[in-house]
């Protein structure tokens, strides 16, 4: 009778001590000394099926920048003479490819700043719409400026959508996820250009199939735009409105293992964070947070690394190859490119699963450090290989021109090597870009960095086959490696380690400099202390056993 008072006798005594532990964590926040990372929720690092629904959902905003990324490379081979030329010309070509880029820089010019002052779902769905019309504008458009219309309605959709789904995700995300989570929307990109290949290669040989390649863009901006409904705001913009309880719902589901008092505390650390951010935007006008973003040594740090690796993907040339890579297998002599674009693709998202997997395990810097010399590697190689593959028609690539296929297949490994590399590091890293603003200027921060990296893209992309005529292909690639050297040696001087930090922790590191080493004592602290708080645990419980031993001996006597 007597053995269920026992763990009755354990459980008061576990109540009585977590009662405690939330005063005295619940004084402290109140004095500003208490950390993100002290409050560790039960079963934080585990994710909830809320969690990844509400990532599979947002994800899908990247899914359609990876498609319009990747289909237009095989329409461009396929649409022949239905816009009115004969022939795309080069012009024509760039235009096309870069109407979308301009639009998308101005789409990520707005979005942070809209976003901040509707919520981050709203943006979404105004992206969703607006690609719904572009997709089936460049459907059923019969003119070569009906096309680039098109094109550039869609670009707005995409740059929308590129700027707030990443953001939206890290404030949704478990500090100790976060990474995973955002690079997941970079898998549903690298999923979109396999999808948009492998379409473009089911429809290559079907008249007017380029048709059908562009307008199924809509069917899963259609799909998100629905589940936008389901879907709830961050928790962060909840509080910044002042909606308290709305927060700790939406808190609730993604810790669900927590309890409520290791739920209280969360919100109440959040809401602290947020505090100062609230105090910013209603005693400062727009145009002067934009200028704090510029002004404040911390801010503009963080804006310097957030638009330096946005440069650093862009200019490394890889939209190169998923805006003409069927373009350029063609001129080289494979006769089914846009087959030979998909194993580009593939190459890709195989290997940003790779990054998925490791993000966080291995962090944001040391992939960065890793991975980039495989992309000078890669260029090196494509630039020696087209020097020789070129050779007998004066450096330069003419359609029809029988070339070697050894110097073709070393092309083709050339640009995997490329690829691979990329996509373990500089294709997902940059888009961890909103942890690195504090939230009074994560919109705006996050809009400065999306609209750099749509100006390189713009600049790449509108300038690549005007490049290859110029400089020949080998000097162009030659030219790429050369870039990616200087952007692998920006990261090595400049660019922390975030991993593991929380959003509030990591705007800390930029106080007094870049915070490389700063953030790496930061992560050393975190994980001491939580090796302290393990064998705290552990005290605890070796003390509640030498206090209960007299008690079970009492009662196994009796």
């Amino acid at each position: 009778m007597a053995s269920p008072e026992v763990p009755s006798a354990l459980t008061r005594s576990d109540s009585t001590a977590m009662s405690m532990k939330a005063e005295e964590d619940f004084s402290e926040i109140a004095s500003g000394e208490l950390s993100e990372l002290t409050v560790v929720a039960e079963g934080e690092e585990r994710t909830t099926w809320f969690v990844w629904i509400l990532v599979f959902c947002t994800s899908i905003s990247g899914l359609l920048f990876g498609y319009d990324t990747g289909v237009i490379s095989g329409a461009l081979v396929t649409i022949n003479s239905d816009l009115g030329p004969a022939q795309l010309s080069s012009l024509q070509k760039e235009l096309i490819t870069s109407a979308t880029t301009l639009a998308a820089l101005i789409g990520g010019l707005a979005a942070g700043a809209l976003s901040d002052y509707t919520g981050r779902k709203p943006v979404m769905g105004m992206g969703d719409v607006i690609f719904i019309g572009g997709a089936i504008g460049q459907a059923a458009c019969h003119t070569v400026s009906a096309m680039i219309g098109g094109r550039f309605l869609i670009g707005l959709g995409v740059g929308l959508a590129s700027c707030v789904a990443p953001l939206y995700i890290q404030e949704l995300s478990p500090t100790r996820l976060r990474g995973r989570m955002v690079t997941l929307n970079v898998v549903m990109i690298t999923l979109g250009q396999v999808i948009a290949y492998g379409i473009g290669a089911a429809f290559e040989n079907t008249h007017g199939g380029w048709r059908w390649m562009v307008g199924l863009g809509s069917v899963p901006a259609g799909l998100q735009l629905l589940f936008l409904f389901l879907l709830p705001e961050s928790p962060r913009v909840l509080i910044t409105k002042g909606k308290l309880q709305e927060a700790e719902d939406v808190t609730r589901k993604i810790y669900s293992h927590a309890t409520p008092e290791q739920l209280k505390l969360k919100v109440k650390v959040l809401q602290a964070a947020v505090q100062e951010s609230i105090d910013v935007t209603r005693s400062t006008t727009l145009f002067q947070r934009m200028k704090s973003v510029i002004l404040i040594p911390a801010n503009r740090r963080a804006l310097i690394i957030a638009c330096g690796l946005q440069a650093f993907q862009q200019l490394c040339g890889f939209n190169t190859l998923m805006y003409y890579s069927a373009t350029l297998f063609k001129s080289i002599g494979f006769n089914q490119p846009t087959a030979v674009g998909l194993i580009i693709a593939g190459t890709n998202f195989l290997f940003t699963l790779i990054a998925l997997k490791y993000i966080d395990i291995v962090g944001r810097r040391k992939i960065m450090i890793y991975s980039s010399p495989g992309m000078i590697i890669g260029l090196t190689l494509a630039s020696v290989s087209f020097f020789y593959l070129t050779k007998s028609t004066g450096g330069v690539l003419v359609d029809g021109s029988h070339y070697s296929n050894s110097w073709a297949a070393a092309v083709l490994a050339s640009m995997i090597i490329f690829v691979a590399s990329y996509a373990t590091g500089l294709g997902n890293v940059p888009w961890q870009q909103g942890e690195l603003f504090t939230l009074s200027v994560r919109g705006l921060g996050t809009s400065c960095s999306t609209a750099v990296n749509w100006g390189g893209n713009l600049l790449i992309g509108s300038t690549y086959l005007s490049l290859m005529a110029k400089i020949t292909p080998a000097g162009a690639f030659g030219f790429y490696a050369g870039l990616c050297l200087l952007g692998w040696l920006f990261c090595l001087f400049c660019y922390p380690e975030t991993a593991g930090l929380s959003l509030e922790e990591v705007t800390g590191v930029f106080v007094d400099g870049f915070g490389v080493r700063r953030s790496q004592r930061l992560r050393a602290e975190k994980r001491a202390l939580k090796v302290e708080k393990k064998e705290e645990g552990r005290e605890l419980e070796r003390e509640q056993e030498k206090m209960d031993a007299p008690m079970i001996l009492l009662l196994m006597i009796l």
